[in-house]
């Protein structure tokens, strides 16, 4: 007589498991032990300019995982996916990251002289008679300078950081009064979440756009594009997703996720993650295929400085490492079930989104444009963005400890404590 497979049961302790202390720990280890490589490379190299440049992307990581963990959150509220039971704790943990962001940002502002050429010149026709930048730069300058200007800069970056922190603080306390309250309230409770995170996405997608454009785009102030914040939010949902996921399986070993992390879920998460790196592919691929049909000279200067003076070997790996083998291995059914496989492909994301943002970032200073060389200053784009994601990683772990890992009024609860065979 066959017996009926019986439901696990969630355990009595569903804070995180004591090990997060150790990642947190070993966290701030890494960051004390680069911030040293970075201030020795600094004194080799005879500069700070690698600095400025690595912390930018420093920023663009550690802001792409706080506010990208807000955006995934507030995706999660609105389709009721049921990933989001296993996800949602993490991504809350992320978002609660943005102060440690806003500080890094508060760094970026104090050096912006020292990067964009349109805060070191605000008056592009006197900085062109001096010989100090060419024709289309100081063009560019002047025709710009409302919106490119220190005071823009500032303004924007507190309006924007004050929207997303209203959305993080109002999200967490929601989800916090959601658990203490009634079963019977959970309709009420789902309504509620999708009301504030659908205009939420719309909200963040603006703002984040606004924020790429002052902090990235204007490296080169001749050069716009219409599709790059689509480009980041994607870009953002990439990373983010693969460092939920290596949350996730890595709590696994433990108590509560043990108990609700089953292949299923683990599988459809490998298949979400697969989705991204499509999309990512698409939009970069869509960037350039418009530009190189428009045939314009003022944009095609963009790509010529990452891919000539052998910056089309960065190019060439940047498509290995952020499309062409997270793509090949997620393709397995096999490695999406497989733990240790999955968390292997996550963070090999993680890297190669962090080396995308290298070949972004440095070609724009005319010291490496059409011109790829190396010096020890260029080995400060590993020394400080490991730094500061890894002060990122400690203060994450210390937000993951403040709440329990699992919400036990959300309706899919039930279903993710049934035996794995329940549903096969």
């Amino acid at each position: 007589m066959a017996h009926a497979p019986h439901a696990k049961v969630l355990p009595s302790d569903l804070g995180a498991p004591a090990f997060v202390n150790a990642w947190r720990a070993r966290a701030l280890m890494v960051t004390v032990l680069f911030t040293v490589v970075a201030v020795v490379l600094a004194f080799l190299d005879g500069s700070v300019e690698h600095v400025y440049r690595a912390w930018l992307l420093g920023l663009m990581m550690t802001f792409g995982f706080a506010c990208g963990g807000l955006t995934l959150l507030m995706v999660q509220y609105v389709t009721g996916g049921k990933w989001g039971l296993l996800l949602r704790r993490p991504l809350e943990a992320m978002s609660r990251t943005l102060p440690l962001v806003f500080v890094y940002w508060l760094g970026l502002g104090l050096v912006m002289k020292k990067l964009y050429l349109w805060a070191q010149f605000s008056d592009g026709a006197a900085a062109l008679k001096q010989g100090l930048i060419n024709e289309e730069e100081a063009h560019a300058i002047d025709w710009k300078h409302p919106m490119l200007n220190a005071t823009a800069f500032w303004v924007t970056g507190l309006v924007c950081f004050a929207i997303w922190g209203l959305y993080v603080w109002r999200l967490n306390v929601l989800s916090l009064k959601r658990e203490q309250d009634s079963p019977v309230n959970t309709p009420y409770w789902i309504k509620k979440f999708e009301n504030i995170s659908g205009p939420g996405i719309l909200v963040y997608s603006l703002t984040m756009t606004a924020a790429v454009i002052y902090w990235v785009m204007s490296l080169d102030v001749t050069w716009y594009s219409s599709i790059y914040g689509l480009l980041f939010l994607v870009g953002q949902g990439y990373m983010v997703l693969a460092l939920a996921i290596i949350t996730a399986i890595s709590l696994s070993k433990a108590e509560p996720f043990k108990t609700i992390l089953r292949q299923t879920e683990q599988y459809d998460m490998g298949k979400f993650m697969f989705a991204f790196v499509m999309l990512n592919i698409y939009l970069a691929f869509s960037q350039f295929l418009i530009i190189w049909s428009g045939n314009l000279p003022e944009e095609i200067v963009w790509y010529q400085n990452r891919i000539l003076g052998h910056w089309g070997i960065i190019l060439t790996l940047d498509f290995m490492f952020h499309w062409l083998i997270p793509f090949s291995l997620l393709l397995s059914k096999d490695l999406k079930k497989n733990k240790k496989r999955l968390v292997r492909v996550a963070q090999w994301m993680i890297f190669a989104k962090a080396f995308d943002l290298f070949w972004l970032i440095e070609p724009n200073f005319k010291d490496a444009a059409k011109n790829l060389h190396f010096s020890w200053g260029i080995l400060e784009y590993v020394a400080v963005p490991v730094a500061m994601v890894s002060l990122w990683v400690a203060y994450y772990c210390t937000n993951l400890k403040s709440r329990p890992l699992v919400q036990t009024n959300d309706p899919h609860l039930a279903e993710i404590l049934e035996p794995e065979h329940a549903h096969a």
